[in-house]
């Protein structure tokens, strides 16, 4: 079972990005404060997880917590300053909006800025070690889902609802087949041979 990184309650948020890897949409990422003395048998890395469990335990992370917040940096962004700095961006964001001030940030990975005067620590898949940012994980997984289910709607050949836009062979062909559209990250390698590709607005 996963525990929280400090043993001693000192508002301590943790924080992680998803879509990072995508072809297509933001990246999202979340912030969370836990409560002392929150266990959660189910809540661990939410790539471990199922779709149905990371839904299950949406609710429960956002009505048990201290404090959350998501945020997304979105594609035009992604371009303009790299991926790295996107998603440093989008925790940033995310850290910005909790409604109480954490004392210590633990962050997922281990590459971060520091943000304001609060200390940190990067911690290697720390979404599968410490309770705080496993939720953080699970919340930006889930909301990055959520927003590309309804991008899924405007653009259904790419499938989206499916692949989230991530770069699978069906998504790919898509690309090949139909070209881009707004939401894809025009900076990032979309097809292996990187064909001239029009755009769909």
């Amino acid at each position: 079972m996963l525990k929280p990184y400090h043993h001693t309650p000192i508002k301590e948020a943790g924080t992680d990005e998803a879509g990072r890897g995508c072809l297509a949409g933001p990246v999202t990422a979340a912030a969370v404060i836990l409560p002392k003395g929150f266990k959660n048998e189910m809540l661990t890395d939410s790539k471990q997880l199922s779709h149905t469990k990371r839904d299950l335990l949406r609710p429960i992370i956002e009505s048990d917590c201290a404090a959350y917040a998501v945020s997304h940096v979105f594609p035009d962004e992604i371009d303009d300053i790299n991926i790295l700095n996107a998603s440093i961006l989008a925790m940033h964001k995310a850290l910005a909006q909790l409604k109480t001030v954490p004392r210590f940030i633990v962050v997922d990975g281990n590459r971060f800025k520091p943000f304001q005067d609060i200390p940190h620590e990067c911690i290697i898949k720390g979404d599968g070690k410490y309770l705080n940012i496993a939720a953080a994980s699970v919340l930006a997984k889930t909301y990055r889902d959520a927003y590309m289910e309804e991008l899924h709607k405007e653009y259904p050949v790419y499938n989206w609802k499916k692949n989230k836009g991530y770069p699978t062979k069906e998504h790919r062909e898509a690309i090949r087949k139909y070209g881009i559209t707004k939401y894809h990250r025009k900076s990032f390698r979309l097809l292996p041979d990187q064909l001239e590709l029009e755009l769909k607005l």
